[in-house]
């Protein structure tokens, strides 16, 4: 599904992936570790086409990122951001705006079983997301990333900023997710919470994969 060959990304001052080749496979659940400024979240952008490589190159569906359309490609490949961003005024316009950009009706139904599945109340639906805790906005951008399900998800530390109660909501309603088919590739600072849920292990360093397990 995703395939990077000899994939190398250079920054101002340094190299922050260096030669990392890697097949992702359809219903993949990877957990992605190491320490900070390692590469983990440059490679999540990489594999959503937000930036591009600077040597090497990856393919996705056996054609290289650059050969698809970026807006068909981000409707297939979905990415949360550690830090959630949240626009408008309330978390309907979060929600509706997916339906917009396709001209269609928002699906409620749709709404109302994700809300379910991330432990969140529809009576949300009209609050100000200026208000809303820093759990809730992840959650509300997660619901956003699913509502039109993508074949790949990209999740970066979304679990950081919530509780236990909420954590476990997040990695259950994810896990079903892939049973569903889905593909996650998750960057984890607790990569052994995620270690009955995932299928690989890959770990980076220095911007060099350490460790990769299957």
């Amino acid at each position: 599904m995703l395939i990077f060959e000899h994939v190398s990304f250079a920054g101002a001052q340094r190299n922050i992936l260096q030669d990392v080749s890697l097949t992702v496979n359809e219903a993949d659940f990877a957990v992605i570790s190491g320490p900070s400024g390692s590469g983990k979240s440059t490679l999540l952008k990489l594999c959503a086409f937000l930036i591009s490589p600077s040597a090497g190159r990856i393919l996705f569906h056996d054609r290289d990122l650059t050969a698809h359309e970026p807006t068909e490609l981000r409707k297939r490949i979905g990415y949360c951001f550690q830090t959630p961003h949240l626009f408008g005024m309330t978390v309907l316009e979060n929600l509706a705006f997916p339906y917009q950009i396709r001209r269609q009706t928002p699906d409620r139904e749709r709404i109302q079983t994700l809300f379910d599945r991330f432990n969140l109340s529809v009576g949300l639906l009209n609050a100000n997301v200026q208000r809303l805790s820093g759990g809730e906005r992840q959650r509300i951008a997660l619901i956003r990333s699913l509502l039109f399900q993508p074949e790949v998800l990209l999740l970066d530390e979304v679990t950081a900023s919530l509780d236990l109660e909420n954590t476990e909501a997040v990695e259950s309603a994810v896990a079903q997710l892939n049973r569903e088919g889905m593909t996650i590739l998750w960057v984890s600072h607790q990569p052994d919470r995620l270690g009955g849920l995932a299928n690989r292990s890959i770990r980076i360093t220095d911007g060099r994969l350490a460790e990769l397990e299957v």
